[in-house]
């Protein structure tokens, strides 16, 4: 069953009905072009709201086992969110507006259509720059943040070696094969996954479309790392980074990650004394928060934020 149609404050949202305390929403972004995010826990939970930030070619998904704990905690309601071009998101035609500028637009539009304002972030890489960008931007709407193997600075290295796949996976056959493919890619970094592990992650990256395997965001993504160069590093974000200065922060660190490397943490925690930083071992670029241990401890943190 569906849920009807409606207008809230100008933004076009439609809610697929609850199932095991999750449901799917589309939201209008300010294009018109149509958003999805998974919603968990009941609209009137009076905790505040969670929302949770995939990295550039992830999706809502990733986040199913953190929301879930988060949900069920206090209780409070969690929306992850699929960007344009990705997961359930329509995908843009013009795949210039795969930015950031235009993703924290979509952002916005989200937060303010499901009156989730003000809430705690949680923002895995592409997500935790956002998380930054919005906190520039209207900072009145983040509570908390959590930061996931993201930070001011970006080591190049690990931008160069997400600009080589992105868009570029080989195409499998079943999920089996997409498993393998992922195992040869990430393997490296997490070399504590299992078989069932590596499946899940397929399940997560490929889907089944017209009757072939294909990824779960547009291959045109790979357009928004074309400026990408491993001579010339992108912009510091300090700037972002202090404007959580007033909000509860987390960092967390992949203790394999390439892409926020430990002395980016240590100058992080220079400039705010009260930062809280938790390392993942044997997981790299970016942790899953899948693990039971990591869950307890973001679920904690959330739960001490204040709204």
């Amino acid at each position: 069953m569906v849920a009807p149609r409606y207008l809230r404050d100008g933004f076009n949202v439609k809610t697929n009905a609850m199932q095991n305390g999750v449901a799917s929403t589309f939201v209008s972004a300010p294009d018109g072009l149509r958003l999805h995010a998974r919603c968990y826990g009941a609209r009137s939970a009076t905790a505040t709201p969670a929302v949770c930030l995939p990295g550039l070619a992830r999706t809502a998904a990733d986040f199913e086992a953190l929301a879930t704990a988060l949900a069920q905690s206090s209780p409070r309601r969690v929306i992850a969110l699929d960007y344009r071009g990705r997961g359930l998101s329509d995908y843009d035609r013009d795949p210039a507006n795969y930015s950031l500028p235009v993703e924290l637009a979509d952002v916005l539009a989200v937060v303010t259509a499901l009156e989730a304002s003000p809430a705690i972030f949680i923002g895995t890489s592409r997500g935790g720059i956002l998380t930054m960008l919005l906190a520039a931007a209207r900072p009145t709407a983040i509570a908390g943040a959590v930061l996931n193997d993201i930070g001011p600075v970006i080591e190049p290295q690990g931008l160069m070696r997400i600009k080589s796949y992105v868009g570029k996976l080989p195409q499998p056959r079943t999920f089996e094969e997409g498993a393998e493919i992922l195992r040869r890619l990430f393997g490296p970094q997490f070399p504590k996954l299992g078989q069932a592990d590596w499946l899940a992650s397929a399940h997560r990256a490929f889907k089944q479309e017209n009757g072939r395997m294909v990824t779960s965001y547009d291959v045109r993504l790979a357009n928004a790392l074309n400026g990408i160069n491993a001579e010339r590093p992108v912009p510091a974000l300090w700037k972002e980074f202090d404007a959580l200065a007033d909000v509860p922060l987390m960092v967390i660190r992949g203790a394999n990650s390439d892409l926020l490397s430990a002395a980016t943490v240590e100058a992080m925690r220079a400039r705010r004394s009260a930062l809280e930083t938790l390392e993942v071992p044997d997981q790299g670029h970016a942790p899953l928060l899948a693990d039971a241990d990591t869950i307890a401890r973001v679920v904690e943190f959330v739960n001490r934020c204040k709204p």
